[in-house]
């Protein structure tokens, strides 16, 4: 398992095959880290450090022989059976017993364990790949991958342009292989941002579908009017900001009819089970009266949001994708908090004191829409 504490966590090559298995079989990383005893973080840099392709696994083909059945052969020989009578009860052909005895000794010497053991180092046996040891292949690649082709397309042009030459014979997926996992291949990981994409991370194919995806959401058009005409108050929208290169954020949440604004620390992180915990937290200060719904939009740390109504009573609603304008009052008192919490600013500085803080100096601005009322002065009618 996981060897290590604190900083130093460690994970083994087999929790490391785990991960990566359940992240292809489409778990979230939160669930495959915590299958290992590891975090989300540990999943991130494995994934990252891998390029997200599925780790070569050496797989005993069943044409070759296991070590229960040298060890059925090793009993055979003790007994002073033939080679043809232990090849006929382990259902094999007489030459592949006879052939595994040659290979690892006399009838008096062969050892199971041994013979084992020196099949597995031959078939583990590092071997070049042709993007290597081809040295025209690679450039021809490495061009096409500077004119912006995609690795599809390069392999397919190798046919028509190179068509009696065997070695400039490659498939796309070894290209990405090369370009992802440096270990394995020959191309420079700059490449990479010649592909469509530009990430630096192959995306798993095998993911179940719908995976990475909200279930269960309630869209806008559900949302009661009573909602868009701000006549009934405890209606919220909500959204993050996050802080320097994405590694912070803070929740926002605001209230529609008197555009009271509230700051939420998540000091664990924006996974959705952190999201949910903090919200919650918060939502349950308010009044009952002041609790009815809570708009956001698609983003994927709202994946608790059944778990979060079942414990404030608060329905989410869930905007279109990419109609950020759906949700305008949260929208604009971000562009204000920003006037506090610039772009770059590293959010795990600050508490949850400052944070009130600020939020208290935004809603002591009077508000045009409030006619010149703060969001304090109509927030607090609200409550009595």
């Amino acid at each position: 398992m996981v060897s290590g504490s604190g900083p130093t966590l460690r994970l083994s090559a087999r929790d490391r095959l785990e991960l990566q298995q359940r992240v292809r079989a489409g778990a979230r990383h939160v669930d495959a880290a915590a299958a290992v005893g590891g975090s989300a973080k540990s999943v991130q840099r494995l994934l990252r450090s891998t390029g997200g392709i599925k780790p070569r696994r050496t797989v005993q083909s069943l044409l070759r022989l296991s070590l229960a059945e040298r060890e059925e052969i090793l009993c055979g020989l003790r007994d002073g059976d033939s080679c043809r009578a232990i090849a006929s009860r382990l259902g094999r052909a007489a030459s592949t017993v006879s052939r595994d005895v040659a290979a690892n000794g006399t009838r008096e010497r062969y050892r199971a364990w041994r013979a084992d053991d020196r099949a597995e180092r031959r078939r583990r046996r590092r071997r070049i790949g042709k993007l290597t040891s081809c040295v025209l292949l690679r450039h021809v690649v490495e061009c096409g991958l500077q004119q912006r082709w995609s690795p599809q397309q390069i392999v397919a042009r190798l046919v028509p342009d190179y068509p009696d030459a065997m070695e400039m014979r490659v498939s796309h997926e070894t290209i990405y292989q090369a370009l992802y996992v440096q270990a394995r291949g020959a191309l420079r990981a700059t490449l990479t941002r010649h592909l469509r994409t530009g990430r630096v991370q192959r995306r798993p194919h095998g993911r179940i579908p719908g995976t990475g995806q909200l279930v269960d959401m309630v869209l806008l058009a559900d949302r009661p009017t009573e909602v868009d005409d701000r006549v009934v108050p405890g209606h919220w929208e909500g959204d993050l900001v996050l802080g320097r290169r994405g590694q912070s954020a803070i929740a926002t949440l605001v209230e529609r009819q008197s555009r009271f604004v509230m700051l939420v620390r998540l000091p664990h992180g924006r996974l959705a089970n952190d999201v949910a915990n903090a919200l919650t937290t918060v939502i349950r200060t308010l009044p009952l009266a002041l609790r009815r719904s809570l708009t956001w939009d698609r983003g994927k740390e709202m994946g608790e949001h059944r778990r979060f109504t079942i414990d404030t009573g608060v329905q989410v609603y869930f905007c279109d994708p990419r109609s950020p304008w759906q949700r305008g009052t949260n929208e604009n008192s971000n562009g204000l908090i920003r006037q506090y919490l610039p772009q770059g600013t590293d959010l795990t500085n600050y508490s949850q004191r400052q944070l009130n803080n600020i939020a208290d100096e935004l809603n002591g601005r009077p508000r045009q829409t409030l006619e010149w009322r703060t969001p304090s002065e109509a927030f607090t009618a609200l409550v009595r």
